[in-house]
């Protein structure tokens, strides 16, 4: 008996075709996965150890009430838009030299109205804002 061996062709997997798919798979996910960073943020604000607040004669007091009334140096201030409020902080630091904008936002005021203060400081020119804090219990 004669056995011959027949040289038989190694099987060959053609990966071409199979990365073209997973190409086509990987970018058919690029475009429709949405990257919401922000759905499922949870923050806990921190508590500040705050010392007793030094008088400077340079502050401009500005309190936010919840229910978004606005007082500067004690006085009430009927909000209008952005550019009368900055022109309210121009007039409250006529005189001084660096003023600084201290706010005072209760703890339910709107996002918004501490934005509208910081805004109009910028555009009265007063570059230090600074908010005050409650000295957390212990």
């Amino acid at each position: 008996m004669r056995f011959s061996r027949t040289p038989k062709d190694d099987p060959e997997i053609n990966l071409i075709p199979m990365i073209d798919v997973l190409l086509v798979i990987i970018i058919f996910l690029m475009l429709t996965t949405t990257y919401a960073r922000y759905a499922e943020l949870k923050i806990n604000l921190p508590s500040a150890d705050a010392e007793k607040k030094l008088e400077r004669a340079n502050e401009i007091d500005v309190v936010i009430s919840s229910s978004g009334q606005y007082l500067i140096q004690r006085k009430p201030v009927q909000f209008r838009d952005v550019r009368g409020l900055a022109e309210d902080f121009r007039r409250a630091a006529a005189g001084m030299k660096q003023a600084v904008v201290v706010i005072n936002a209760d703890n339910d005021a709107t996002h918004q109205s501490v934005i509208r203060v910081m805004d109009a400081a910028r555009q009265a020119g007063i570059g230090q804002v600074v908010f005050a804090v409650e000295q957390a219990t212990k």
